[in-house]
């Protein structure tokens, strides 16, 4: 039994992933700011961390074969201020300054991170029938730029030999929490609310094949540097918003656009990524070998819908 050290594992992506690797008998330790006061799986260790004192559990890490890094403060989840900003920012390359100095000043057994990124890194669609692809420079706005720090941060662990692989991350679609609950609220009144013109594309991914993405990169030692985590084939907002309430409100729905100068007013900055067109390509990580369980947008809903 290989023992796995997750960060971020009690976000959304994290607690997903950490019952993929316990249902495939991996053994899993959670670095968290703060213990849990009740522990309700015995087959989850958790262990303090705290990236803002620079502290860390040096014995969990000892104990890890490799390393899954979600950590990092959620790029929606506030408005866009320069100190949040500055907190995305750190979250992510502190958190990977403090693994990498760990593993570079201790005995260790770790033999692979496989790190969170995410599609951020391209910006916005520059010509029409584009996909984005692996090998592209990152994009000269804000968060190309937090990106492309966030896995320099990271890469610095190839130097102690350890193989690294980054997950340019997607839309994720799950029912529990993120972008599909958000894009489900007005379904429930039978109102589908299409962002803007509705015309930019999306490159999602659900919730399953993302976590089955992480464990093929973990389990396939021929896999290293950054891959697209990401489905086969991105939407429209507009499609994906009807193709939603298609499944959900049958026929009894009403399409309504929600003008951009409202996302701005709402969101300040962070309506740049709800307005960005990104068309991202999922071919690497397919050619590595991995098969899709929900490819098309309508195979990933009817799931969620169950």
């Amino acid at each position: 039994m290989k023992t796995i050290l997750i960060t971020g594992g009690t976000g959304l992506v994290g607690k997903a992933l950490t019952q993929k690797l316990l249902a495939k008998n991996y053994a899993v330790i959670v670095l968290t700011r703060t213990l849990p006061t009740v522990q309700d799986n015995q087959n989850i260790q958790y262990a303090v961390w705290d990236i803002k004192q620079n502290t860390i559990d040096i014995a969990a890490v000892q104990k890890a074969d490799a390393i899954i890094h979600l950590a990092g403060a959620g790029v929606m989840d506030k408005k866009w201020t320069d100190a949040y900003k500055k907190e995305i920012e750190e979250s992510r390359t502190k958190s990977s300054a403090l693994l990498v100095n760990t593993l570079k000043n201790n005995n260790h057994k770790v033999e692979a991170i496989i790190s969170s990124s995410a599609i951020g890194w391209y910006g916005g669609d520059k010509k029409a029938n584009h996909f984005f692809t692996e090998d592209e420079k990152a994009d000269d706005q804000y968060l190309g730029i937090v990106c492309k720090k966030w896995e320099d941060s990271i890469t610095e662990a190839t130097k102690l030999g350890i193989r690294v692989c980054k997950m340019r991350t997607g839309i994720v679609l799950s029912k529990f929490g993120g972008a599909y609950v958000e894009f489900r609220k007005t379904l429930s009144f039978g109102i589908a609310s299409i962002l803007g013109n509705g015309k930019q594309m999306i490159s999602w991914i659900h919730m399953e094949d993302l976590c089955n993405q992480f464990i093929f990169a973990l389990e396939n030692e021929t896999m290293q540097g950054s891959y697209n985590a990401v489905a086969p084939k991105p939407v429209t907002n507009k499609e994906l918003t009807l193709a939603m309430a298609k499944i959900i409100c049958k026929r009894f729905f009403i399409p309504m656009p929600v003008p951009t100068f409202i996302l701005k007013l709402m969101l300040g900055d962070r309506s740049i990524e709800i307005l960005k067109s990104a068309t991202v390509s999922s071919k690497k990580i397919e050619k590595a070998g991995y098969h899709f369980l929900y490819p098309t947008a309508e195979d990933a809903i009817n799931n969620l819908e169950k």
